[in-house]
């Protein structure tokens, strides 16, 4: 019998993300033909270190149906993702139990949170590159069960390999994603993400980076890239390496793609990056402001944010050709009664259309779930999750707030009320219509089928803001000719940031809804506080790192999920 007859049926499944939730930009997907924001890029990444013999398939429920027949077909079920798909990844794992299919699951939620997901057959945690071959090897040589844990932040990502972009159907997403770097130099108290992948940016090299444009390049891929880097700039001096390669690999194929990333706000300050990142072709940049509270800053050791102006920074994106979206929460222990003027008043002066903002909420491992914890403040279930629970926006704060948690909740609800009211969300837009300087591009080359797609999705926006939604069509005329007219190369940042919206603006009003229940149960008496963890209790109950406890044990399947 050959090699391929024997080697196993892999399904790699992708859970769904919560329904109820800003992130899912539903209208945007709708508005340009796609199923879901981005492809499961850990994933696929993972596919492409198993063994060339295994046979690979994937099904990303945000896309499509996964039917039993497709579970009792495959020899193996890989799953796994990140908090928001919890729910629907527990479902994937009863069914492939239900079915007598074995399941592997890793990926950052089960490797902060191992115990939720004791029903499958193997947990893969940590980065796959430094466990997945022991897992193959227990797999080969007949183990079914099992756990393997990677030693924390050492998995080498220079030996990753070009991810699996031929397993996708790329009409199906608004944008393709690539990862540089893993690791953040800050040390902020709520993110798990340096618990996760460590405070020293580990990066790919120039090689890696250029093979991986080749591969979506050769597969005809155009158009929207994402660096799903939690800091691009965390490694100043590997991203500076890059750059100037990324600049000569674009204007040899003509600009064929545009980029977006997440970084820290101190990237303003560093010009000789940012004109690197112009040149380079990116036009949106994601930045964590949280608040624009000083002590609220130094509290959650977000030291990088204070001591400049926000908007002066935000603003210096903009010339440099980045639109900007940015996350903000409400619920840090030192804000003040004022936070809600405060954080619209700053979101207004950066002129920064959409704005992420959220509940306060303690993530598994992290330093601001041990203090809590070490306080007598966090819930028992401050871990749980529902399908219909929504996100942080709906069920942030599982801990015990010092100020009044109605108050907490009142001054969320007022600054979504105020940022995402129709005139003051356009006037934002109209900030980056004046001033976001979109570079021009010799070596461009026209690409029909997409300016064809464009000018398409261009006509379903209008129809949606005039027809759809007649509150919003004086606001979207003025501000689209005026950006016709006096800078036309900012078009594309303004529809985009409007296309946002479509979402953003019914979803802001149910969440104004949400809190406006919260509140009413309060007011009421009929919320009682959960109970809260003993402080001297462990935390999380999850082996020592490095250890192998069974023949296999796994972590978080690809760790760029």
């Amino acid at each position: 019998m050959s090699e391929a007859n024997t080697a196993p049926r892999v399904l790699m499944v992708f859970p769904k993300f919560y329904e109820n939730s800003m992130w899912n930009f539903k209208e945007a997907m709708e508005l340009q033909g796609a199923r879901a924001p981005a492809p499961p890029l850990g994933l696929i990444t993972l596919a492409a270190m198993l063994p060339p013999a295994w046979q690979v398939t994937l099904v990303n429920r945000n896309c499509e149906e996964l039917t039993d027949a497709q579970i009792q077909a495959a020899d193996l079920v890989m799953t796994g993702g990140m908090l928001p798909q919890e729910p629907d990844c527990l479902v994937v794992i009863d069914r492939c139990v239900a079915l007598g299919t074995p399941v592997c699951v890793g990926g950052p939620a089960p490797t902060s949170t191992p115990e939720v997901y004791d029903k499958a057959d193997f947990l893969v945690l940590g980065e796959a590159e430094g466990i997945l071959d022991k897992f193959v090897a227990a797999w080969e040589a007949g183990e079914r069960r099992g756990r393997l844990t990677a030693e924390k932040f050492k998995a080498d990502v220079t030996k990753s390999p070009i991810p699996r972009f031929d397993l996708l159907t790329f009409s199906h997403y608004l944008y393709i994603g690539v990862q540089f770097s893993r690791g953040c130099p800050f040390t902020c108290e709520f993110c798990d993400i340096i618990e996760l992948y460590g405070r020293a940016p580990r990066t790919k090299t120039t090689p890696q980076m250029l093979a991986e444009l080749d591969r979506l390049y050769g597969l005809g891929y155009r158009g929207h890239v994402d660096f799903v880097d939690d800091n691009l700039i965390g490694n100043k001096k590997a991203i500076k390496l890059f750059l100037p390669h990324l600049i000569k690999w674009q204007e040899e194929h003509g600009y064929p793609f545009k980029f977006s990333t997440e970084a820290s706000l101190n990237l303003a300050d560093d010009d000789e990056l940012l004109g690197m990142m112009r040149d380079a072709n990116f036009f949106a940049l994601f930045t964590g402001i949280e608040t624009p509270d000083e002590a609220t800053l130094i509290q959650t050791q977000k030291k990088q944010n204070t001591k400049r102006s926000i908007a002066d920074s935000v603003h210096k994106l903009y010339e440099h050709g980045m639109f900007v979206t940015a996350g903000f929460i409400v619920g840090f222990d030192t804000e003040k009664d004022s936070i809600s003027k405060a954080m619209s008043l700053c979101i207004s002066q950066t002129g920064i259309p959409i704005a992420m903002v959220g509940l306060l909420f303690a993530l598994p491992n992290t330093q601001l779930s041990r203090r809590l914890r070490k306080e007598g403040r966090l819930y028992e279930n401050y871990a749980a999750t529902t399908a219909d629970q929504g996100d942080q926006c709906t069920q942030g704060i599982n801990f015990v707030t010092l100020r009044p948690q109605r108050d907490v909740l009142a001054d969320y609800r007022d600054v979504l009320q105020e940022i995402y009211d129709p005139p003051n969300f356009f006037d934002r837009v109209r900030v980056v219509a004046r001033q976001v300087k979109r570079p021009k591009f010799a070596a461009q080359k026209l690409n029909w089928r997409h300016i064809a797609h464009d000018l398409y999705s261009l006509l379903r926006v209008c129809w949606r803001m005039t027809v759809r939604r007649p509150e919003l069509a004086k606001h979207f005329w003025s501000v689209f000719l005026e950006t016709a007219r006096r800078n036309p190369a900012a078009l594309e940042a303004v529809v985009t940031n409007m296309v946002i919206y479509l979402h953003v603006y019914p979803f802001s009003r149910y969440v104004i809804r949400e809190i406006n229940g919260r509140i009413a149960d309060l007011d009421a008496g009929r919320w009682v506080q959960p109970p809260v963890l003993a402080p001297e209790a462990e935390t999380c109950k999850a082996p020592p790192v490095g250890k192998v406890v069974a023949k296999a044990e796994v972590k978080h399947l690809a760790a760029v999920a």
